[in-house]
C-alpha cells in the first residue's frame, strides 16, 4: 500500500497508488468518484447500506467498493449535516480514517481496503466523503445474532481483543460495524472517530456499547451472546486470528 495525495480544484485526494495508478504512476480517480451522482449517472450502483449518509456500493471494473458520505446525527444535524469545522487536512475525518485503516490492514487485521477519501475545503468547513473496497460475501453481526453459534460468536470476541491488543477504541463498537463472512471469519468496519491509544476503560467501554446494541437487535438472546463474547475476549491468544 502506497498512500499519496493529490489537490483538484477545492477537493484534496488521499489514495492508494497500487489501486488507483496507472503504468505512468497518475492517479486514475476524480472528485466526482466522491458523489453518488456520478455513479448513479453510470448505473454502477449495485447496493445501498442503511444508515445515516446513504453509503453506496459501486461497480468500477472488476472492483467493487463502497461509498460513504460524512454525514453528521442529532441535533447539530439541523446546522449542518454535512460540513464540519476545518482544523487541517490531516485532522479531517476522512484522512485520519483512512490512514488508520491502512495502518490496520497492514498490521494484519480484517478491516475493508482503504481506496481513497476526499476531502472538499471551503474556508473554515469542509465536506468529506471515504471509498473503501467491498468485502465480499459479508452479513451484519446483527443479522446473524439469531442463528450465531458459540464458536461465531467467541470469534467475534477475539476479533474485538484483536483490535484491543493493538490499541484500537472503536467509539461506535455495534452489531452492525461488525460483519461476519462466509468462511465465518469476522471483520470491523465504520473507523470513523476511532484511534489508536494506550490501554485504559475504554475497552471495557467499547464491550459495554456493544451489548447495547446486541439487546436493541436481538433482545432475546442478549445475555447468552454477549456471555459467549466476552468468553472469547478474555481467552484469546494474544495473536489470535
Amino acid at each position: 500500500m502506497r498512500l499519496a495525495t493529490f489537490q483538484t480544484g477545492k477537493a484534496f485526494i488521499l489514495y492508494d497508488a497500487d489501486i488507483l495508478c496507472d503504468a505512468g504512476q497518475r492517479p486514475q480517480i476524480d472528485a466526482d468518484w466522491f458523489t453518488s451522482a456520478f455513479w448513479h449517472s453510470r448505473d454502477a450502483v449495485i447496493g445501498e447500506a442503511p444508515g445515516r449518509g446513504a453509503s453506496l456500493f459501486v461497480a468500477h471494473g472488476d472492483e467493487r467498493w463502497a461509498l460513504r458520505p460524512y454525514r453528521r446525527g442529532g441535533a447539530i444535524a439541523r446546522v449542518s449535516e454535512r460540513r464540519y469545522v476545518w482544523t487541517g487536512l490531516e485532522r479531517t475525518r476522512a484522512f485520519r480514517e483512512m490512514r488508520l485503516t491502512a495502518t490496520l490492514e497492514q498490521r494484519g487485521l480484517p478491516v475493508p481496503t482503504p481506496v481513497a477519501a476526499a476531502v472538499w475545503r471551503h474556508a473554515l468547513s469542509y465536506e468529506a466523503a471515504l471509498i473503501t473496497r467491498v468485502i465480499p460475501g459479508v452479513q451484519a453481526l446483527a443479522e446473524r445474532l439469531p442463528t450465531a453459534d458459540t464458536p461465531l460468536l467467541a470469534r467475534v470476541g477475539q476479533t474485538i481483543r484483536r483490535f484491543h491488543d493493538v490499541g484500537l477504541d472503536h467509539v461506535d463498537l455495534n452489531a452492525r460495524n461488525l460483519l461476519v463472512d462466509a468462511d465465518d471469519r469476522v471483520w470491523l468496519i465504520d473507523l470513523d472517530r476511532c484511534r489508536l491509544r494506550a490501554p485504559g476503560r475504554w475497552q471495557e467501554a467499547n464491550l459495554a456499547r456493544l451489548e447495547r446494541s446486541l439487546a436493541r437487535f436481538s433482545p432475546t438472546t442478549v445475555e447468552r451472546a454477549f456471555t459467549a463474547i466476552v468468553d472469547g475476549y478474555r481467552h484469546a491468544p494474544r495473536d489470535s486470528r
